[in-house]
Order: C-alpha cells, then structure tokens, then sequence
C-alpha cells in the first residue's frame, strides 16, 4: 500500500486577477509560499501531486526537500498579472509531482488545446502515476479522453491519476471511460474547492485509480493557504 494526495496550491498571479480571498489572509506571498512548503514537507504521502506551481514556490520545495525526486512540467503559458507587477520572481507555472523515492519520468506535456494546463506521468512503487489539471470548460472533453490514452500507454501498468478536474465525479468518469474508480469521500466531507456562490461543483479535485484498490480518501482543510483543500488516499496495489 502506498498514500497519494493532490493539491492546487493557487498560483498568485491567478489569485490576484481573480481577487482570491488568500490574497487578504496572505498579503506576504513570501510567507504563503513558505508555509505551503512547511505543510508539504511535513507530509508522509508516497506522492503529491501539485497544481499551480509558481516558479518560486517550485524553488522553495526544491531547497526545502532535497530527499524527494521533484518532478515538473513548466506550461508554456505564463500567467500575466491584470492589476499592475506580481511580487513573483518566476511567474512561470508548474504542475508537479514529489515523489518519495525513485521515479521514472513517462511524459510532460501541456495539452494541446490548452497551453496552462496538461498531465506529467511517472512509473514510481509498481505505478504508473499521473499528474493532472485540467480546463474548467468544454476543452476538458478532448483532455480527459487524451488522460485516457495515456493511462494505456504503458501496458500492464496499473494507474492512480491525480489532479485539479475542474468538474464532479461524474463527468470525469464519463469523460475517462469504462475501467477507472473515482475514490469516494466521506458523505461529510469538506469541499476540494470550497465556494460561496455560482452553480459550479465544489468537489472537482479528485483521485482516481486503474487497476488498484483505492479508499481512506479524506479532505484536509488547509486553513486558507490556497483556494483548493488537500485530498489524499490510500492505493493499494
């Protein structure tokens, strides 16, 4: 058995041209940015998959963690800032992987209708594990069909895809196909992206697995560091 868990930590350029909340709780992105890492380094999962990796925060995990292989994937995209200069020294943004041992990559690419989101995929611990975010709209058909292929493209591998879906259970389990479980949460659970208006799921971060046994799935409150809570789970192989 293995533990997993995602995380959109909330890149700050897109918590400040959105006016996210964090951006009153943490005016100091410094300080948010060394918090994030205290909360990840302090974590025992066997993976951690992370959305919305700034380049600094990046730098902060990689100086703060030098026991855990850090995988990445830089978006061509880099997030522009709408309301005057970012306090960000690297603007860039990642989607990553900490992985607790030895990890070897598969791929890193952005999608191809979309240039800030996309998958990163690892063979670590007999998995084949794959990192996602994917886009809140109508390009997250073609996405989810293209996490599919990539499930497959390691034969006999068993998978564990983690990420930001932007949308419920259902329509990930639609969109995947037949063959994929979608670990189920506590009926109390907190929200993954907890919200106070609008028609759009709160449940939208989701771990979902292939060929293995997936349960103790919980959601962690991170008490306002980023706009998304933390889920983890067990996996067992």
């Amino acid at each position: 058995m293995i533990t997993v868990a995602t995380w959109n930590v909330l890149h700050r350029v897109h918590a400040e041209n959105w006016g996210a909340e964090v951006i009153d709780r943490w005016p100091d992105e410094t300080a948010r940015i060394g918090a994030v890492t205290a909360l990840l380094a302090a974590r025992d999962e066997h993976v951690i998959a992370l959305q919305e990796v700034s380049g600094d925060q990046l730098s902060s995990l990689r100086d703060a963690l030098p026991d855990r292989a850090i995988h990445a994937l830089r978006y061509p995209r880099v997030p522009v800032p709408r309301h005057g200069a970012s306090a960000l020294h690297d603007r860039g943004e990642y989607l990553v992987l900490l992985v607790d041992g030895a990890g070897q990559e598969v791929t890193a690419e952005p999608f191809e209708n979309d240039p800030g989101n996309g998958a990163l995929a690892v063979r670590t611990a007999g998995l084949l594990v794959i990192a996602t975010h994917v886009s809140g709209d109508r390009r997250s058909t073609w996405q989810l069909a293209r996490l599919a292929e990539l499930a497959a493209a390691v034969p006999g591998s068993a998978v564990v895809l983690l990420g930001d879906f932007n949308i419920d259970r259902a329509a990930v389990q639609s969109g995947l196909g037949p063959g994929f479980v979608i670990a189920d949460l506590p009926p109390d659970s907190l929200p993954t992206r907890p919200r106070t208006s609008g028609p759009k799921s709160q449940f939208i971060d989701h771990i979902v697995v292939r060929d293995v046994v997936v349960g103790d799935a919980v959601v962690e409150n991170v008490d306002g560091l980023s706009d998304h809570n933390l889920v983890h789970a067990a996996v067992t192989v």
